[in-house]
């Protein structure tokens, strides 16, 4: 009875030691088998300018994505083609390169872009070879809008985007290492990121208060001095302004008095020439009663004209005035 009780155990022991031994000779076989590798180039920040050149398909992916794992393998096979298409394949790991991610803006994934010497495109068909070697082949891409200006994985708006996505990243890695890793409650890690942002923005608040206290004290040092010499000069100015109304003026009084001398002494002549001619007319009134009166003056005396002649000279001095007046007229 003894015996039937320990019969089955070496039967077992003799089954384990034979499986193990079978395990063992099948560990070596499996080690000898070489991985296969893969052809798809993994993209990352510092190697991403590689797609500037030559022809490139890239795909953006995340670990966790369902659809991105349902194209891994037609990915892969377009990789294997890639020799044959003449073309260059890549992949990018937006959780792993964040900055990439904002290069090109990706909002949802999988992700499709194709590269032809600097110049991008979107592939918005589905992940299969035979639509992505059609794609290539047909080069369908050429009836595709490019990005270009800022909308360029290359431009100067883009880099900035990079550089946001990059923070933004950084953050969202050191937010798991508080809540996964240091076991931090998420409240708390929250608390900390706000706090953080304020003491940073009083921080830079402060760094363009100071900048701009030194620009303020650096320039206007100089200004007092420029502005007196500016206020003293407008003030010269000024009176050089008035002085020279002033002789102006001066000078028009002087020749308005002139002018009124000049018209005053042409009346007065005017007013003696009429004055004379008066005068003369009675003389003459009288000298011809004579004549008739006195029949006994001889032959030889003769009447007395008329002054014709002092009446030209008083039109000629009046002429003479009068072009004087115009002469000295400006």
């Amino acid at each position: 009875m003894a015996g039937g009780r320990c019969g089955p155990l070496p039967t077992v022991l003799l089954a384990v030691l034979s499986a193990a031994v079978v395990a063992a000779a099948a560990e070596p076989e499996q080690a000898a088998l070489p991985a296969e590798r893969s052809l798809v180039q993994p993209m990352t920040a510092s190697n991403w300018t590689l797609v500037m050149e030559g022809e490139w398909m890239l795909k953006f992916y995340a670990p966790w994505c369902p659809s991105c794992q349902q194209t891994d393998s037609e990915w892969e096979t377009f990789a294997k083609n890639g020799e044959i298409l003449h073309i260059s394949v890549g992949k990018v790991d937006v959780i792993q390169e964040p900055g990439l991610s904002g290069r090109f803006f990706v909002t949802t994934l999988p992700a499709f872009f194709h590269a032809k010497d600097g110049i991008f495109r979107r592939y918005r068909g589905p992940g299969i070879f035979e639509d992505l070697q059609n794609y290539i082949v047909e080069k369908k891409w050429q009836s595709v809008e490019p990005l270009t200006g800022w909308k360029s994985p290359a431009s100067l708006t883009m880099s900035g985007m990079a550089g946001l996505f990059s923070i933004s990243g950084k953050i969202w890695h050191l937010h798991n290492y508080f809540t996964v890793t240091l076991g931090i409650p998420v409240w708390c890690s929250y608390v900390f990121f706000v706090v953080a942002t304020l003491v940073f923005g009083l921080l830079m608040g402060l760094v363009l208060v100071v900048i701009s206290e030194c620009f303020h004290v650096s320039f206007p040092r100089h200004s007092p001095d420029h502005s007196e010499q500016n206020q003293r000069s407008e003030e010269a100015h000024r009176a050089e302004q008035l002085q020279d109304a002033e002789e102006e003026k001066d000078d028009s009084n002087e020749e308005e008095n002139k002018d009124s001398l000049v018209d005053d002494n042409l009346a007065v002549g005017v007013d003696r020439e009429r004055g004379e001619a008066n005068d003369q007319e009675p003389l003459r009134e009288g000298s011809v009663a004579e004549e008739e009166v006195g029949p006994e003056k001889t032959e030889g005396e003769v009447p007395e004209q008329p002054s014709s002649a002092d009446t030209e000279v008083a039109g000629d001095s009046l002429r003479q005035r009068k072009s004087q007046h115009t002469e000295k007229e400006p």
